[in-house]
């Protein structure tokens, strides 16, 4: 049987490598040249299973007001007549109800601790080699206030058996010494121990090579133009270079998953929300984060690769604009600069930014729909990278029409009707 997958990301690509290990033949289609090259490139490089936890939370909508008026906003709103970026503004908020964001953060932090055992299993079978690092990630708080709202979360997290430690100061400087260097205030921090960190572009470079050993065909720079369909399966995809055909198809397009399948009268909340990066060269190892830092107050992560800093941070509404915009990244500099001020040459630094494909209710649609032989998986949002085996696992699973690890319906498209 022929699974055809739209997209070679990191969902994309996990989904065909889970898919060919079951045994089906897998076509990959990509309009670039290679994998991972838009999303998928250059993000936080955080793999945060305890971090996973939606946008939508009690007491966002006046903090997103509260943010306008900052210099640094973690979120930037460009108003447009945009009439989809609107609707998914006021979804995101409906879901800011209590009872709606424990739900959904109880269900993303079900995906990632599958996910974590998923990969585990992956890299022990492959030895795959990614710049990879299992040293947890550390939520740091400038204020004390931030910590004393903390109790909700961690009872969460005890639900899920997540593994967590509140940290004073002192603590967050023996996890981090280099955060000796700083030069702003410290009120403690939340180490997550079971996160991980990688290069995401590295990983998918040598999980493409994988997938082609196992016979995978990736056909690049082939652009998808539409499904061709009735009322109840597909029958092909009509790209630039002709119809390709198969037994069932996957829609990984992450931020362009929506459009593809709006002609089918599938609505999907997936908004497309631009992140920004940096990269820093790493001068010195004794200042440099150890593993991912993550500055509660300005949403930035930075995390250490061998030879680099990855910042990463900003959410910013505007639509497919993929241009870097000096004042956002201005936020990673500063954060930067008040963190690890002596870790790396900030003059060298390079910058990019990516649309992370975003759901309302911050959990990824997965799985299949009311057409019998199309499934999705994307609207991981920022946790492409964390969710990303867990979710093909589960794709696969449910392709196979076999009993799923964990609660399939949970994921799917079926949820906002």
């Amino acid at each position: 049987m022929k699974v055809l997958v739209l997209g070679s990301g990191i969902v994309g690509l996990t989904s065909a490598w889970y898919l060919a290990q079951a045994g089906f033949e897998v076509c990959v289609v990509d309009r670039q040249s290679s994998s991972a090259q838009e999303t998928s490139f250059a993000n936080a490089g955080q793999i945060s299973y305890g971090y996973s936890s939606p946008w939508a939370a009690p007491g966002i909508p006046l903090k997103a007001i509260k943010w306008m008026a900052s210099e640094h906003s973690p979120l930037v709103i460009n108003p447009n007549l945009s009439s989809s970026m609107y609707q998914w503004m006021w979804q995101l908020f409906v879901n800011c109800d209590v009872n709606r964001y424990q739900t959904n953060k109880a269900r993303m932090l079900t995906l990632a601790n599958y996910s974590r055992q998923c990969l585990t299993e992956l890299r022990t079978a492959t030895n795959i080699q990614y710049q990879g690092r299992q040293q947890g990630t550390l939520q740091l708080f400038r204020q004390q206030q931030q910590i004393d709202a903390l109790d909700n979360d961690m009872a969460l997290l005890r639900e899920n058996g997540t593994e967590f430690s509140l940290l004073t100061p002192q603590q967050c400087l023996e996890r981090e010494p280099g955060l000796m260097s700083r030069r702003c205030d410290m009120a403690g921090g939340l180490l997550l121990p079971n996160d991980e960190t990688g290069d995401c572009e590295l990983f998918s470079q040598q999980l493409t090579a994988m997938a082609k050993a196992a016979g995978v065909e990736f056909k690049f720079n082939t652009t998808i133009n539409n499904l061709v369909y009735d009322s109840d399966v597909i029958h092909g995809v009509m790209t630039g270079d002709g119809l390709l055909t198969a037994d069932n198809y996957v829609v990984a397009l992450g931020s362009y998953s929506a459009a593809l399948l709006q002609p089918l009268g599938l609505e999907l909340p997936v908004y497309p929300v631009k992140g920004y990066s940096m990269t820093v060269p790493l001068d010195n190892e004794n200042k440099a984060p150890i593993s991912t830092v993550m500055d509660e107050s300005f949403k930035v992560a930075l995390t250490r690769f061998d030879d680099r800093i990855r910042v990463a941070g900003t959410a910013q509404l505007c639509g497919f604009d993929l241009s870097v915009a000096p004042k956002r990244t201005a936020t990673l500099t500063k954060v930067f600069n008040d963190l690890f001020p002596q870790a790396g040459d900030i003059k060298q630094a390079s910058f990019w930014s990516g649309l992370r494909p975003m759901t309302p209710d911050g959990t990824p649609i997965i799985g299949k729909t009311v057409i019998k032989n199309l499934y999705t998986n994307t609207g991981h949002g920022t946790l492409g990278w964390t969710m990303a085996c867990g979710s093909a696992k589960l794709l696969c699973d449910q392709i196979l029409q076999q009993q799923t690890e964990i609660n399939e319906q949970d994921y799917q498209l079926t949820r906002y009707q």
